[in-house]
């Protein structure tokens, strides 16, 4: 119960309706424990008629507006508590959520490498749907139970300590039998969500991939896991629901015994003249609204332990540090050159061994250079670094002379533009995408960055222009057109350092001349690192440094490292040459990041 204590306590802003709730929730209370009072009254009213042959019928009467009259205000006052019980939640579940979502975007890429994007969606959906439906649920039926299963033992008390004794041992009991029962109920529960979890992961996966799993054939394969995962949370839910109901038959069969001897003793004292008939409706009334709750346990007990489940699972996230984070009093990145600068930088994946080792060059302001070397050496991860998605083992990089480390990581990416391999377009229009950079951009600036892209003449052939929509990842834009885009926002934004990763990799000959025309236009004065294998990308950069096994292996112009047998001399030989052995050799050097 602490998670969902704590649950609340992350919206203390929501305070003015948990009041609210708790004082409908009374009203509701006391209107429904009158209703027992009336009747007894008219029952003691019509037996006395009834013996003494004087009918009361204006008592009668009055009783029964009485009794109407707390049916009404009982009426109104549930739904009103039902609304505010609606609202409390709604507002809550928008609490948790924004809570969670801004949370997981501070967290750093190493966390989201770890995890699978589908189960951390479905977190946010299952988790925070448990946690919010069984507080909804608490607040317009559960806590006004509970209340009313207070006072109801308060009233019955005056009437008679015994009775009140009877039923007040009951809550021990059950408690004590559910706890026994809660434990191995929650590991499988867990055990369930974990399913749910991977089963969601892999779904996320496969919609946004489905070319991918249409072309290989592997829908069978994919729908085969899909439904193993599900098959074994329905294996794992016969043997949770087969305990949880086992043991509530031995829950129920107490309480059972406990009721017989409640009523056994109602019976026995009002047949004995201790009750009168009155009382004795009015205590069996009150005794049933204790019952009802008791017997209906076994689904307030289950909506808790998900609710619980669940409330464990999000603070198992919202509870995970980032760890990287903005040193104390650190400051606003100011670039004045564009000087870059990697000393002695070394770097491992979490407790992976290291895959960059002592790496050691600099990027004079508005010099272009290139980063060359067979897949899976760092190249990518070098200008992740630079980034700080991640931060380094060993040594450190510095921008004209400041350490990254020390400065804000806003204002760090804000000097820093990036044009990626895939371009990462966002559902929406190709305005929204290019003025990603920046929304506050005009019109101008955004058609001005499309034309220094060479983006604006296939955007004016589109139906609707700038405001065309693009579909999920643009996927009704070609991948010349989608470079052009992510090179539009890049100019857009404008920043003094610039990373290319491999912008042309994926074109064909004209879309990658149109690109690489926008990127020339991009890197002018700016201070570029480039990852690439197209000489046509790299033959004009001003240096190359290429990485062997995790290390510095050469820096020199493109001229001076064509003449040795380095990996730029073998990457030049692959693309001009044609040797038999030159074809052999080519899958080596397929670099990709």
């Amino acid at each position: 119960m602490n998670d969902l204590i704590k649950i609340l306590r992350y919206a203390r802003d929501l305070w003015p309706y948990y009041v609210g709730i708790v004082v409908m929730s009374i009203l509701m209370s006391l209107t429904a424990l009158a209703a027992p009072f009336i009747i007894k009254l008219a029952t003691d009213l019509i037996v006395g008629s009834i013996q003494t042959g004087n009918a009361d019928v204006s008592g009668a009467l009055w009783l029964a507006v009485a009794l109407f009259g707390v049916d009404v205000a009982n009426t109104f006052v549930t739904n009103y508590g039902g609304y505010l019980g609606d609202i409390m939640s709604i507002k809550l579940r928008a609490h948790l959520s924004e809570r969670y979502y801004y949370h997981l975007l501070r967290l750093p890429q190493g966390y989201y490498d770890n995890e699978l994007t589908g189960t951390i969606i479905n977190r946010l959906n299952r988790t925070i749907t448990e946690v919010t439906q069984f507080l909804n649920i608490f607040a317009n039926n559960f806590f006004q139970m509970f209340l009313t299963m207070i006072l109801t033992l308060v009233i019955v008390a005056i009437y008679s300590w015994e009775l009140a004794l009877l039923l007040f041992i009951l809550y021990p009991i059950f408690m004590w039998l559910t706890a026994k029962t809660s434990k191995r109920w929650q590991k499988l529960q867990d055990r369930k969500n974990l399913q749910h979890d991977i089963a969601s992961g892999r779904f996320n996966e496969v919609v946004s991939q489905i070319r991918v799993v249409k072309s290989f054939i592997q829908e069978h394969v994919e729908f085969r896991h899909f439904a193993k995962r599900y098959q074994k949370t329905v294996v794992l839910t016969k043997e949770q629901s087969n305990y949880w109901h086992k043991m509530d038959v031995i829950r129920r069969l107490v309480l059972n015994v406990v009721f017989f001897g409640v009523f056994a003793y109602l019976f026995v004292y009002t047949a004995n003249g201790e009750f009168t008939i009155g009382e004795m409706v009015l205590l069996i009334q009150l005794v049933n609204m204790v019952r009802f709750p008791i017997f209906n346990m076994s689904f307030i007990v289950d909506n808790t332990q998900k609710a619980i489940a669940g409330s464990r699972d999000y603070f198992s996230v919202m509870e995970t540090e980032p760890d990287i984070a903005d040193a104390r009093g650190a400051q606003k990145l100011k670039v004045a050159k564009g000087e870059v600068v990697y000393g002695g930088v070394s770097f491992g994946y979490g407790h992976e061994k290291e895959v960059l080792h002592d790496i050691a060059f600099t990027v004079k302001p508005g010099e272009k250079v290139a980063l060359v070397g067979e897949s899976g050496e760092g190249k990518t991860t070098l200008t992740s670094l630079l980034l700080r998605l991640y931060d380094v083992s060993a040594g450190e990089i510095k921008i004209d002379g400041t350490p990254i480390h020390t400065v804000t990581q806003t204002s760090l990416r804000q000097n820093i533009g990036v044009v990626f391999q895939e371009p990462a377009l966002f559902s929406g229009t190709i305005r929204e995408n290019i003025a990603y950079a920046n929304p506050k951009a005009s019109d101008r600036q955004v058609e001005a960055a499309a034309k220094a892209a060479n983006a604006f003449e296939f955007v004016g052939k589109l139906d609707k222009g700038f405001d065309t929509q693009i579909g999920e990842r643009g996927l009704k834009l070609s991948g010349g057109q989608k470079q052009r885009i992510a090179i539009a926002r890049a100019i857009l934004k404008d920043a003094p350092i610039l990373i290319l990763d491999e912008a042309t990799s994926s074109l064909d000959s004209r879309a990658e001349k149109l690109v690489q025309e926008a990127l020339n236009r991009l890197m002018k004065g700016r201070t570029t690192l480039i990852i690439a294998h197209r000489l046509s990308t790299i033959a004009h950069v001003d240096r190359i440094v290429t990485i062997r096994n995790g290390r510095i292996d050469e820096v020199g112009t493109p001229a001076e490292l064509s003449k040795t047998d380095g990996i730029y001399a073998q990457l030049l030989e692959l693309q001009m040459g044609s040797t038999e052995a030159a074809k052999k050799s080519l899958q080596k050097f397929e670099i990709t990041t």
